[in-house]
């Protein structure tokens, strides 16, 4: 068994089941660049350890992840595809194991858009997910724009992407983003639970039908988060970014 904490992400490892936590409630889980490459470091080193099964996200029963901590995005923008960011969000495209997520309370922008890449996702009855990219002045994330609308429809994904309003635990239910809505308290542990069921099964065959599931979908993921990547970047200068950011850390 080990234990790590890395700034404000904690890793935990045992029986064959890494759990990495937010750990920044004081900032309602927010993610930084360091919290990032945390987390990059952590499913590289995972995605190698043939005694790991399957990783567990999970934040704290009131909140998940309120997505990128503002500041610290607009001090270290992912400038590059080799920044934290984006060392993150390919790494949940392409990792070959079970992804599992606990998610209580907001899950904001990339709190919501990472849980497109796990394989399993337990949603206590407070969560509420929220895509506010447009209201930001900005353009969908982590390839959520392809997958979406893939998993919801073209309507319903237009309406959490256009719209930005968040939907609550059941809504994310009925559209398949979530496999099971329970109460908050008993949230980590069932993604614990589940995650323990695949750690006795034979790695191998996890890994090949997780493989076979996603066959040809990998590539067309890699390259539209390159493409939103771009787009995201170039309208984050621009005027409307600008003023959203303003107003969002002056708390207008």
């Amino acid at each position: 068994m080990t234990q790590t904490t890395t700034q404000d992400i904690l890793q935990h490892t045992e029986a064959g089941v890494c759990t990495l936590t937010f750990n920044r409630v004081g900032k309602k889980n927010s993610i930084t660049a360091a919290m990032y490459a945390a987390l990059a470091d952590a499913l590289e080193t995972a995605a190698q350890d043939d005694s790991v099964r399957a990783v567990v996200f999970q934040g704290d029963v009131t909140v998940f992840s309120a997505g990128n901590d503002i500041g610290d995005f607009l001090q270290q923008p992912a400038a590059t595809q080799d920044s934290p960011v984006y060392r993150f969000l390919h790494g949940i495209a392409r990792f070959p194991k079970p992804l599992i997520a606990a998610v209580c309370g907001p899950a904001v922008g990339i709190g919501t858009t990472m849980l497109l890449h796990c394989d399993l996702v337990y949603a206590g009855d407070n969560a509420m997910f929220s895509l506010p990219f447009v209201n930001l002045g900005l353009c969908p994330e982590a390839a959520s724009s392809l997958l979406l609308p893939r998993l919801m429809g073209h309507q319903r994904a237009a309406e959490a992407l256009l719209l930005g309003e968040p939907f609550m635990a059941e809504a994310a239910l009925e559209v398949g983003l979530v496999n099971r809505v329970v109460p908050p308290t008993e949230c980590n542990a069932i993604a614990q639970a589940q995650a323990k069921k695949l750690a006795t099964k034979p790695l191998a065959s996890l890994v090949e039908t997780k493989r076979l599931m996603k066959l040809g979908q990998e590539g067309q993921v890699i390259e539209r988060m390159a493409e939103e990547g771009a787009s995201f970047g170039r309208m984050l200068r621009e005027p409307a970014a600008r003023e959203a950011f303003v107003a969002f850390m002056g708390k207008r």
